[in-house]
């Protein structure tokens, strides 16, 4: 045995004991939900001292489970037991206890590991939520899988490799065959390499290859047989990653390339690869074929998509300009949304739950809105659970001048051009930034008393010059807002607020600033400009546009 490495595997199998025996304590000191308390809907958590410890060792997967997997089997087994029976020769003791540890201590403790993560999850929400984490987990859990195989099948070739070793001695008049070292443990891993001398006191040389080591021998091994040079070699590294590629290729294979004897162990350990291999790859290779199925999901929905529009857009035949308004808007709107409707996804959830989301999502925003500076958080939280986002491509109109206005529009991202025709083919531009809105319309409409069913007609069009982000509020939503919350919509600063930053009143009070200016330019001063002849020249203009302001200036519904 070699003791460099058998101190190693104590003191790496010591610490992770500790963190058992860590979990172990804190058992003793955690709360539970009662089991009868979940009867009426509801857990109640039990905080006696008493009462949780007797909870926890009445458990046969807590305490008891738990303290299976702490006891220091493979130290007492490693230290005493191993060298005893080194001492009396019996190998195949040796193996068989080897491979008892490596079945009942190696694998109840990574299913202890496995079940301490799933109890982590439960605790903190999401432990290793990501795809890639998922999919990592598997692949170490086949590898796992592959070392206990190969650990198994290195054991019993060891065991088999002994047999023949004796039946060879039989054989052999005169034969005093010592399988084992003269010294039962020691640290040749620890020595450098060019030490001299045989630290391991071996007694014989060896001058040909034994019978039993050959793979052509007389001795049939079965699947075993790959197994002799690495026994015969004396790199670790081979010893070790050499089982866990057998048990790798083997059950990736489902055992077919197996050869069995007709030993009945070999038969059963045979028999035993092969399940398992269906087994893991039902399992395991399935979980992270979902896994990859759960990255791609997104991006083959999304190319799905497109590629029912493109059909789509054939069979319509719609003209190239449309489609690549289509082709924009979807793109935008995937790396916007990431091809889902937010709104869709909490719509099930509990309404306390929503609403603090959805104020968690947009309040902030909401507050960039100057209409809304003055608002108490009860109207605030109202918007928020009504509001609903929106996103527009460059050049798409939102709304045309004389039609309907269904919502409110509070912009967030990107800049939307406001066109109002005047007379003789002019048009009144303006500019709405981050934090403006269209559709104050609404907003009078809902105010308004005697109260009328038809939606107003918008005074403007709307026009995104580039990609834009905003919420919208639709109108029966604002109604209700206004109707619950009259007393704040109802006084003259929130009036003066949305007077401010009406696009409708701005053009407004522009055309008539200017027309007011000139006019006291040519009362004090003379005319500003020379009068023209052309189409009734430019005061003429300017003062039917006045006019026609004034015959249609917009209404507060305080007036």
């Amino acid at each position: 045995m070699d003791g460099g490495l058998a101190a190693m595997v104590t003191v790496a199998r010591t610490c992770v004991d500790a963190v058992h025996l860590l979990h172990v304590w804190l058992q003793f000191r955690l709360a539970y939900v009662s089991r009868e308390s979940l009867v009426v809907g509801c857990g109640k958590l039990v905080w006696d001292a008493r009462e949780i410890a007797s909870h926890y060792l009445r458990s046969l997967k807590g305490f008891w489970f738990d303290a299976f997997v702490i006891l220091p089997v493979p130290q007492v087994v490693f230290w005493l037991l191993v060298p005893k029976l080194l001492r009396e020769e019996k190998i195949k003791i040796i193996m068989t206890i080897m491979l008892l540890i490596f079945l009942f201590q190696f694998l109840p403790k990574v299913y202890h590991s496995i079940c301490m993560m799933r109890r982590m999850q439960k605790v903190t929400g999401y432990i290793f939520g990501t795809i890639w984490w998922g999919f990592g987990l598997n692949l170490i859990a086949y590898f796992i899988a592959s070392h206990v195989a190969g650990g198994c099948w290195y054991v019993l070739a060891i065991q088999r490799v002994a047999s023949c070793l004796r039946q060879q001695c039989e054989r052999t008049n005169g034969c005093n065959l010592s399988v084992s070292c003269s010294e039962e443990i020691c640290y040749q891993s620890l020595l450098p390499a060019s030490a001299i001398g045989d630290s391991c006191g071996g007694n014989s040389t060896v001058v040909r290859k034994p019978l039993c080591l050959d793979v052509e021998g007389p001795f049939k091994y079965g699947i075993y047989q790959w197994a002799l040079p690495v026994i015969s070699s004396n790199s670790l590294a081979v010893k070790i990653l050499y089982p866990i590629f057998w048990g790798l290729m083997t059950l990736s294979t489902f055992g077919n390339d197996l050869e069995p004897t007709s030993h009945w162990l070999e038969v059963i350990f045979s028999i035993c690869i092969v399940l398992s291999g269906l087994l893991l790859f039902t399992l395991l290779i399935g979980n992270i074929q979902v896994f990859l199925h759960a990255v791609m999901a997104k991006k083959r929905k999304m190319q799905l998509r497109c590629r029912d529009m493109e059909w789509w857009m054939r069979r319509r035949q719609l003209p190239s300009r449309l489609r690549q308004r289509v082709r924009h808007f979807e793109r935008q709107r995937w790396a916007a949304m990431g091809g889902e409707d937010e709104m869709e996804m909490i719509k099930d959830l509990p309404e306390g739950l929503r609403r603090d989301i959805k104020r968690h999502l947009c309040l902030d925003l909401i507050r960039k809105v100057p209409l809304f500076h003055n608002l108490d958080d009860l109207i605030l939280d109202n918007i928020c659970d009504r509001v609903k986002p929106l996103v527009f491509s460059k050049d798409e109109k939102i709304i045309r001048e004389g039609d309907p206005v269904p919502r409110m529009v509070f912009i967030v991202r990107g800049r939307i051009k406001r066109n109002q025709s005047l007379s003789k083919g002019m048009v009144a531009s303006s500019i709405l930034e981050p934090g403006g809105f269209l559709g104050d319309e609404l907003l009078s409409w809902c105010l308004r008393r005697p109260f009328i069913d038809r939606l107003p007609a918008s005074s403007a069009t709307f026009v995104c010059l580039e990609s834009s982000e905003a919420f919208g509020l639709d109108a029966n939503h604002l109604r209700y807002i206004t109707d619950h919350f009259r007393y704040k919509f109802a006084n003259e600063r929130l009036k003066r607020t949305a007077r401010y930053y009406s696009s409708n009143w701005r053009t407004w009070a522009a055309v008539n600033i200017q027309f007011a200016w000139r006019r006291y330019r040519q009362r004090t001063k003379g005319p500003v400009t020379p009068v023209r002849d052309t189409n009734g020249g430019t005061e003429r203009r300017l003062l039917q546009y006045a006019a026609m302001f004034m015959s249609i200036r917009p209404h507060d519904h305080l007036e």
